[in-house]
C-alpha cells in the first residue's frame, strides 16, 4: 500500500506520491520519451533507477517568524506560502531529525515577520547550514549562530556567502578523494543516485585515456574518471573548481587533472580544443548546454557521456549532436528527484 507524507497534496514538493510504483515508475520514463519524441529523437530508454525514499542529502528550505511561531519547510504547490514540516519522506534521516532543532533555533533568531531561505546539506563530516536572509553578519547574529552550531552540532555555518562558523570541515568521497565542499556548492541530491551516475559514465568513457569533464563542479566525475584517465576539468564558479583541484592534488593514485575556470555558456571548448580529447562527459544545469553540443556536433570527439537533469533540453542537443554524425547509444532514467515531475539522465553518445 502507498504511504503517504501526511503534507501530501498542500506541499509543492511532491506530486505523484499518490501513484501505485509501476504507474509512476512508468511516468517518470514516459517524461524522457516525450522529450525526445518532440525533438525528434529515437534512442533505446532503459527502465528508470530508482533511488530510495529518506536518501535527499541536501534540500533548500522556506523559513518564516510568524504570528503562531516558526513555518519551516518547503514552498504550497503553487504558491508561496510555506508548508511547516512536521514530517518528510524524502529526506535523510538526519536531515529529517534536524528539522525541528532548526525550528527551535530561529524561534530564538529571527524577529517577528523575518524571513529566511535554508540550505541544508548533509556531508561526510557533518550538516552544513547556508542562510540566505536580509540580516547583516553583525557581532550578536555571529554569537548566536556560534551557538547554536555548538548546541546542534552542526559542521559550518555560512551566511551571505562567508562562512560565519566551522566547527568540521564539511568533505565529502568522490573516487578515492575527499573534497572539501565550498558553501553553497553544488552535488548530486543523493549519493546513491551519484553513485549511478558515475557508474554509467565510466562505463560510457572506459578505455578513455583523455577526458574533457565540462561543468565539471566539484569533481563528481572528475575526480572518479582521473583514477584511469587524464581529465580536463572545466567550471565556472571558482570555489567548486578550487575544491576538485585541491582534492586531485592531494589523492595518491590519480592520473593529472588540469582545471579551467571558464563559462561554456559563452565560450564552448572548440574544436581545435576538443580535439586534444578522446572522450567527454557534460553535466550542465537545467538549461541545458546547446552551444558546446554545437562544436561537439562538429568536432571529432568519438564518446560523450551527457547527464542532465532536465529531459527537453537534453533531447534538445541530443537532435544537434545526432544531425552532427553522433549516435545515441542509450538513455537510463534516474529518479532522484522522487515524487516530483522531474527526472534525471544519463546518456551515451558515439561517433561512428
Amino acid at each position: 500500500m502507498t504511504v503517504l507524507c501526511g503534507h501530501f497534496g498542500d506541499c509543492g514538493g511532491c506530486a505523484h506520491q499518490d501513484m501505485a510504483d509501476a504507474e509512476y515508475r512508468a511516468l517518470k520514463r514516459l517524461l524522457v520519451l516525450d522529450a525526445l519524441s518532440r525533438h525528434g529523437v529515437e534512442a533505446p530508454v532503459a527502465e528508470v533507477v530508482e533511488v530510495l525514499p529518506g536518501t535527499r542529502r541536501r534540500a533548500s528550505l522556506k523559513v518564516k517568524r510568524a504570528d503562531g511561531g516558526v513555518l519551516l519547510g518547503f514552498h504550497a504547490a503553487r504558491s508561496h506560502d510555506i508548508v511547516d514540516m512536521q514530517e518528510c519522506l524524502v529526506l535523510s534521516p538526519s536531515l529529517s531529525a534536524l528539522v525541528p532543532q532548526l525550528r527551535e533555533m530561529l524561534a530564538a533568531l529571527l524577529r517577528p515577520r523575518e524571513t529566511a531561505d535554508l540550505h541544508v546539506t548533509e556531508t561526510d563530516t557533518g550538516i552544513d547550514l547556508s542562510f540566505r536572509w536580509k540580516r547583516p553578519n553583525d557581532r550578536a547574529t555571529l554569537a548566536e549562530l556560534a551557538r547554536w552550531a555548538v548546541r546542534l552540532r552542526l559542521a559550518r555555518i555560512s551566511a551571505h556567502n562567508e562562512t560565519v562558523v566551522e566547527l568540521a570541515k564539511p568533505s565529502i568521497r568522490l573516487g578515492k578523494a575527499d573534497v572539501l565542499v565550498p558553501s553553497d556548492a553544488f552535488l548530486q541530491p543523493t549519493r546513491e543516485g551519484e553513485a549511478s551516475l558515475q557508474a554509467m559514465v565510466r562505463d560510457t568513457l572506459y578505455g578513455a585515456r583523455r577526458v574533457a569533464d565540462l561543468f565539471a563542479g566539484c569533481g563528481t566525475f572528475t575526480l572518479p574518471l582521473a583514477e584511469t584517465a587524464r581529465v580536463h576539468a572545466v567550471e565556472i564558479d571558482a570555489a567548486m573548481l578550487g575544491a576538485l583541484a585541491a582534492a586531485a592534488r592531494t589523492t595518491p593514485g590519480l592520473k593529472p587533472v588540469t582545471t579551467e575556470k571558464r563559462n561554456l555558456f559563452q565560450r564552448p571548448l572548440s574544436e581545435s580544443e576538443l580535439a586534444d580529447f578522446d572522450a567527454v562527459v557534460l553535466d550542465p544545469p537545467r538549461a541545458g548546454t546547446l552551444a558546446q553540443a554545437q562544436v561537439l556536433a562538429r568536432s571529432k570527439v568519438k564518446r560523450i557521456a551527457y547527464v542532465s537533469c532536465d529531459a527537453d533540453s537534453f533531447a534538445r542537443d541530443a537532435r544537434v549532436m545526432i544531425d552532427g554524425g553522433l549516435r545515441l547509444v542509450s538513455v537510463v532514467p534516474v529518479d532522484q528527484f522522487l515524487w516530483s515531475s522531474h527526472i534525471e539522465l544519463a546518456a551515451s553518445f558515439e561517433r561512428a
